[in-house]
């Protein structure tokens, strides 16, 4: 890992809007140009066996963050769900989240949720998604399913309260460009389920044949840095062991690294919300 991380760069609103504007054409023109290779279908059965499943609480009290943005992410997530729930990947086939999913625009029912951005948080219609593509990659790494496009978050905007994954194990995820891809190099037949519950966001990896190995997805070379230009730095890696069905270590396995500017004092203890 890097010694040490750059400060954070500020774009002006022109030079954001002419990058996505760019970003977000190429992207349409990859999807139109390698349209076959994406999945598509869906099918409401599921497939008979379970590889990985995963739940989130919808609901989490965030400092300075009002409830009222996490209700509507739980609008937002079950329109999400409908589009992801049943897709199918077929040997070959790559999953992509956008794809899938289509623009998040308030014509569609979408809500106003929260979106991170430059380290702090605003109000925007769809936002929110991000819960259903960091379940969706925690889930993936628990399967032979390959990552093949993964985005991880720039900031470490809230302190690690009731955390139960590793730092750093999601993706995240802005139409179009910053995407979620997932491609099948297996000979077997898989499926995503994903819902909202009553109090969870829930997912499963379903597949044509049962799984064959088991996954441990842990953290190592934890560490916080105090940078040069007087911000901290989180960082750590994300690594896989890997069993057999008879219990024998096969493989432990870099998956990614992770480097964040820290929004909070890394040495002050967390106030708890009143």
């Amino acid at each position: 890992m890097s010694k040490h991380q750059q400060a954070p760069h500020y774009r002006s609103p022109l030079r954001t809007w002419l990058g996505k504007t760019y970003f977000t054409w190429r992207r349409y023109l990859v999807w139109l140009w390698q349209c076959r290779h994406y999945a598509t279908k869906r099918q409401p059965d599921p497939l008979p066996y379970l590889v990985a499943g995963h739940q989130t609480p919808l609901l989490r009290r965030l400092r300075d963050v009002d409830m009222w943005l996490q209700h509507n992410k739980v609008v937002n997530l079950k329109i999400a769900s409908q589009h992801l729930h049943g897709v199918i990947l077929a040997p070959g086939q790559v999953l992509s989240f956008w794809r899938c999913l289509g623009r998040a625009t308030a014509r569609k029912g979408y809500l106003p949720g929260m979106v991170l951005h430059n380290g702090s948080f605003s109000p925007q219609v769809g936002g929110g998604l991000c819960q259903l593509s960091n379940l969706i990659y925690w889930m993936t790494l628990h399967t032979p399913l390959t990552v093949t496009e993964r985005w991880r978050h720039s900031f470490d905007v809230f302190p690690d309260a009731d955390r139960t994954q590793p730092f750093g194990s999601g993706a995240t995820v802005s139409y179009n460009y910053i995407d979620l891809q997932i491609r099948n190099d297996t000979p077997h037949t898989y499926q995503l389920q994903v819902w909202v519950g009553p109090t969870h966001l829930r997912g499963e990896w379903r597949a044509s044949t049962p799984s064959t190995c088991s996954y441990q997805v842990y953290e190592s070379e934890h560490r916080i840095t105090h940078e040069p230009w007087g911000g901290y730095v989180r960082h750590n890696c994300i690594r896989r062991r890997v069993w057999d069905q008879k219990g024998i270590l096969l493989r432990d396995e870099y998956v990614t690294e992770n480097h964040a500017v820290m929004m909070y004092e890394p040495l002050l203890a967390e106030s708890k919300p009143s």
